[in-house]
């Protein structure tokens, strides 16, 4: 089992990884839309899940991965509303 960290996506904040594999499986843990750079959460629906979705790419980089292999993901939301404006299943190439 191997532990994944980048500094592509934010740090974990508890007691978890940014990711795990174990064999050829990675399992990444959920990302907040936080820009890691400075710690920046953007406004709107769309920016966060766009920044989402890349702090998710960085794990997987970080890992030798990437979208084309991902099986399942997850989004939740806190308004059924903003389900239009949540990414594609696999993310859009731009946020890759």
């Amino acid at each position: 089992m191997n532990i994944i960290q980048t500094k592509g996506a934010p740090a974990a904040i508890g007691p978890y990884s940014q990711g795990i594999s174990t064999g050829k499986l990675l399992f990444t843990s959920g990302q907040l839309p936080v820009n890691p750079a400075d710690g920046a959460m953007p406004e709107g629906i769309a920016a966060q899940a766009e920044w989402s979705c890349k702090n998710v790419g960085a794990i997987l980089e970080a890992a030798g991965s990437g979208f084309e292999k991902v099986v399942k993901t997850t989004c939740f939301l806190a308004d059924i509303a903003d389900f239009a404006a949540s990414p594609p299943s696999p993310p859009a190439p731009a946020w890759r």
